[in-house]
């Protein structure tokens, strides 16, 4: 498997780069991140696990039951990569 590939396998699924994208503001509750990006419960949940299993976020628990999400270093690493796909889309436009 190339590079490429590889890291897709873990941010080229629907939605998670503009998770990512979101958290780079900094953390943010699920509610929060449901709402702003208007991605299904069930689509955010599963995407959540699976960025969190890769190691690109992890979960911060708050008080009443509630849940934040914050990037690690290794998703903060993908910053330059989501402020250049997003020039490109633009210019693109």
């Amino acid at each position: 498997m190339s590079d490429l590939a590889a890291a897709l396998d873990i941010v080229g699924a629907r939605w998670a780069l503009l998770i990512v994208e979101r958290l780079l503001d900094g953390p943010q509750r699920y509610g929060d991140l449901q709402r702003d990006l208007g991605v299904p419960t069930n689509m955010l949940a599963t995407r959540l696990r699976e960025l969190e299993a890769a190691g690109v976020l992890l979960r911060l628990p708050l008080r009443h039951n509630t849940r934040a999400y914050a990037l690690t270093d290794r998703g903060l690493a993908l910053r330059e990569a989501i402020v250049v796909l997003g020039n490109w889309g633009k210019n693109d436009a």
